[in-house]
């Protein structure tokens, strides 16, 4: 009697063993929500957009959370070639009171530059579609780096009256503001086919 009711538990597990016996059926993965303030401004995106963001790694999703939230300032309608060329003016404000040297005036546009305003729908959808991926958008903290963090270490040397310091950052600043060009700017600067247009009023 033990025998018989042995066997049938012997083959179970053999064929277990084997991968005869059908496994229970892999449950689909949701991929991670976006951040909130991700998740507000994908309302504008248009369906596409969105689900190249909802494809984007929660690692990547949370650098873009982290670079946004080191810009205060939000735009409601502004566009990023409007706030490109705020940061030109900005550049070239820095560029003129250290040619004055005036450490103020230096310190304080080197401050905005580096605070520039994010856009209206942050920066994603600005970028070429097919740029929106875990590869290409990961140079972001590397660029954002050049960019704004030479600007703050511009300012501070400005604020400690060290001017030939303070210049030096100025080509670190327009380094990274081309190798950001030359990588995401789309044929025709500053449109974006990835924003829904507003509605009616």
């Amino acid at each position: 009697m033990k025998k018989v009711l042995f066997a049938p538990v012997i083959l179970a597990a053999s064929l277990a063993a084997n991968g005869v016996l059908a496994a229970e059926p892999a449950k689909p993965v949701k991929p991670a929500a976006a951040p909130p303030e991700i998740q507000q401004m994908m309302k504008v995106y248009t369906p596409e957009m969105r689900q190249k963001v909802m494809a984007l790694s929660p690692e990547l999703k949370a650098t873009i959370q982290q670079l946004h939230a080191g810009h205060p300032r939000r735009a409601k309608e502004t566009t990023l070639r409007q706030i490109m060329l705020e940061i030109l003016s900005e550049y070239q404000t820095i560029a003129m009171a250290i040619a004055m040297d005036n450490p103020e005036a230096a310190a304080d546009a080197a401050r905005r530059l580096a605070g520039h305003r994010i856009p209206k729908g942050g920066l994603l959808p600005y970028f070429p579609l097919t740029q929106v991926n875990d590869a290409d958008l990961g140079v972001l903290p590397a660029m954002n780096t050049a960019v704004e963090g030479s600007a703050l270490k511009l300012a501070e040397a400005a604020e400690a009256g060290d001017m030939p310091r303070a210049a030096s950052y100025l080509s670190d600043i327009m380094t990274g503001c081309v190798a950001c060009h030359i990588k995401f700017r789309p044929a025709v600067p500053g449109l974006s086919t990835s924003l829904i247009a507003a509605p009616a009023k």
